[in-house]
């Protein structure tokens, strides 16, 4: 489960061949003790919960980063190399 960028005590991830529950691209966000798994294209909640302030920052850094993210969604979901992605500043 490679960790694709970190910034202010969040964790982003992305697994290789996790396109079988939720069909759509998304990402892992680790915070503290909280998981939530985030659509891509619409930054709903899949699954899991963060805080609020912690996925308003997520959903800003989907929104600026997608292209990128949905080009990792599909090296990940063919198993190859996911590249890291830049954190927000």
């Amino acid at each position: 489960m490679p960790v694709i960028s970190m910034f202010y005590g969040v964790v982003v991830l992305m697994y290789y061949f996790d396109n079988k529950q939720h069909k759509s691209p998304h990402i892992h966000v680790q915070y503290a003790d909280e998981e939530a798994i985030v659509s891509i294209p619409d930054g709903s909640i899949l699954g899991g919960t963060l805080p609020p302030a912690k996925l308003r920052l997520v959903l800003a850094w989907i929104e600026i980063h997608k292209e990128e993210l949905l080009a990792n969604w599909r090296l990940a979901t063919e198993g190859q190399q996911v590249f890291k992605i830049d954190p927000l500043k």
